[in-house]
């Protein structure tokens, strides 16, 4: 896959060599690949080569990396580290990054509209999964809530706000493949359910490491959240529980992957490793 990443390239218009190089800068930064690697293991799961999905799998990357340009921002988090690499609205101004991340998510959809092979009617139901879970009903809408939220957020509305900013792509990773006439059934709803509660344990892991974290280990700066007075699964529950519900939301996870008869070990190992995870 990041060889995949690395061969693209954004743009043959004269005089625009400097925002394919902002796109690139964020897109190739690293990072943990969460949401391509489960549509990869998605697909293996389901019998298929893990290659079939490619163009897809780097469309999600490419759509988290736009929403981690934007939440970056002054305007949103004001964070000046990423990746362990200043923020692109650091590096290249923040009238390059906004543009930056509008850029890669408009390369996104064209990646999978030209580049993602199946039936035309799977690849169009993919790539509209795909806008809705980057939309108002997903994580732009998540977004919103978080940024408009109150500091006393009862727990549904922490979890929701959760969902839709987080999880709705994690959820899409697993969902478009299925889409791409992969599977139907009683399987979809297992593989929905596993991908919806595996959204929500990054967070809550996102939250606890926000808090213990260091940011050389995490890339970014720790205690964002605090800084900016947004509730939290540590600051609406505390440590302690915050780390019961992410134990709970493993759980969940793991068993709903239990019922979808599938070859799921990487699936398993990748809900292991987001609990587990210390960046």
């Amino acid at each position: 896959m990041d060889a995949y990443l690395a061969d693209l390239h954004f743009g043959d218009e004269p005089g625009t060599a400097g925002l394919d190089e902002a796109m690139r800068y964020s897109l190739l930064a690293g990072g943990k690949r969460i949401r391509p690697v489960l549509a990869l293991a998605t697909a293996e799961a389901l019998g298929r080569e893990p290659q079939e999905v490619m163009p897809l799998a780097v469309a999600l990357e490419m759509i988290h990396t736009y929403s981690l340009i934007h939440d970056d921002l002054p305007a949103m988090d004001d964070d000046g580290l990423r990746r362990g690499k200043p923020t692109c609205h650091v590096a290249y101004g923040e009238d390059v990054a906004i543009l930056a991340g509008d850029g890669l998510f408009a390369e996104a959809l064209a990646l999978v509209l030209t580049r993602q092979r199946g039936a035309p009617g799977d690849v169009l139901a993919a790539a509209a999964e795909l806008t809705a879970a980057a939309g108002v009903g997903g994580m732009v809408g998540g977004q919103y809530l978080d940024v408009t939220a109150s500091s006393e957020l009862d727990p549904a509305g922490l979890r929701r706000v959760h969902e839709l900013k987080t999880g709705r792509l994690i959820a899409a990773s697993v969902g478009c493949v299925l889409l791409l006439g992969c599977v139907d059934g009683p399987a979809t709803l297992h593989y929905g359910r596993f991908a919806e509660e595996l959204g929500v344990l990054f967070q809550i892991v996102d939250d606890i490491l926000d808090v213990t974290g260091k940011d050389a280990e995490l890339g970014k700066p720790s205690g964002s959240d605090e800084r900016h007075g947004k509730p939290t699964y540590v600051s609406v529950f505390g440590l302690d529980r915050a780390r019961e519900l992410a134990r709970e939301s493993h759980a969940e996870a793991r068993g709903a992957l239990r019922q979808s008869n599938g070859s799921t070990a990487r699936l398993e190992a990748i809900a292991d490793y987001i609990l587990m995870r210390q960046t």
